[in-house]
């Protein structure tokens, strides 16, 4: 591998510390957690977690920004947690991550579209595998699939994806790291799912040691830790390089349901684990930045005079978001 990608290699190992970390997600739940509760604890993952951040980085918004994260933290949690939660409880069988694992597929589409990244055969090809990988993993059989399941997994699907392509796209203001960008948008995300989360499962129930940890869990080590790494591999990996890290989730949830929880998993779940990991590694390089188009100008709101600034150009030619 020549020098220029071998380098990055530790960014992409960092950024797939994220998905991981989002697959141990379902056994916390399951295992800590109040039942019934999808809104209130997707409220704990990001409103705790984004005031910590922006108390740790002391810088908010400024200009065009406060919009611009506003949009990001409700594509990327605001909206993406309830439907995300709602497909879950609607579908049968880890319907939902089969839906979601179309994620890398979505992302190529809007990558070429705003980002000027071209995929290739290649690229199509091994998103297929990857949902295949995934349905292979996941998939049980079950009754008929429920309309509004289907709809809001591919919304909260649509809606991550359109957040990684716009969180690429937008960059961030000069002088703001990757921490305080997702204290901006865990904290708009959270005050988003707040009065959703009141309105339609009242007031929160009573919390012992045991979910007080599973939430603490959840918000530091699962979400403040985890999108920032996500967001900060957004920065510099590209797009669809990013989004093909997606299928480590499910992927380490059945690994954690085999493990932790005694769970067995059948010949037919190891292939489709090979496969979709097979699938997660070749994505790391399919993609290829349309012909010499330059980078994508980046609208800057923080200080006086600020104008408008250039995304650096990516090293390597893919992108995953």
């Amino acid at each position: 591998m020549p020098a220029s990608r071998s380098a990055l290699v530790p960014t992409i190992a960092l950024t797939a510390l994220a998905p991981i970390s989002w697959g141990t997600t379902y056994a916390v739940t399951t295992e800590f957690l109040p039942p019934d509760r999808p809104l209130f604890t997707g409220l704990l993952r990001a409103l705790p977690a984004g005031l910590v951040l922006l108390a740790l980085t002391r810088v908010l918004p400024r200009g065009a920004w406060w919009w611009k994260a506003s949009v990001l933290g409700a594509l990327n949690i605001g909206a993406f947690f309830p439907l995300l939660f709602l497909s879950a409880y609607r579908l049968p069988g880890g319907m939902a991550a089969v839906v979601g694992s179309v994620g890398p597929l979505f992302v190529a589409g809007l990558a070429a579209l705003f980002l000027g990244e071209r995929p290739t055969v290649r690229t199509l090809l091994t998103g297929v595998a990857a949902a295949l990988g995934v349905s292979l993993v996941v998939l049980k059989a079950a009754g008929a699939l429920d309309p509004v399941g289907v709809l809001a997994a591919l919304a909260s699907t649509a809606s991550m994806s359109t957040g990684t392509v716009l969180t690429k796209r937008w960059g961030r203001p000069d002088g703001v790291g990757p921490l305080a960008l997702t204290g901006w948008q865990l904290t708009a995300g959270g005050l988003l799912i707040a009065p959703l989360a009141l309105l339609v499962e009242g007031a929160p129930p009573a919390l012992d040691g045991r979910a007080a940890a599973g939430y603490l869990y959840l918000a530091l080590a699962n979400t403040a830790v985890a999108y920032w790494l996500w967001f900060r591999g957004i920065g510099r990996l590209t797009a669809t390089q990013v989004t093909f890290l997606g299928p480590l989730s499910p992927l380490t949830a059945a690994i954690v349901g085999w493990a932790a929880l005694g769970q067995a998993l059948t010949p037919v779940q190891l292939a489709g684990m090979g496969l979709a990991f097979g699938a997660t590694v070749v994505g790391q390089t399919g993609v290829r930045r349309a012909g010499v188009r330059g980078p994508v100008p980046v609208s800057v709101g923080v200080g006086a005079g600020a104008g408008k600034r250039r995304a650096p150009v990516p090293v390597l030619t893919s992108r995953r978001s």
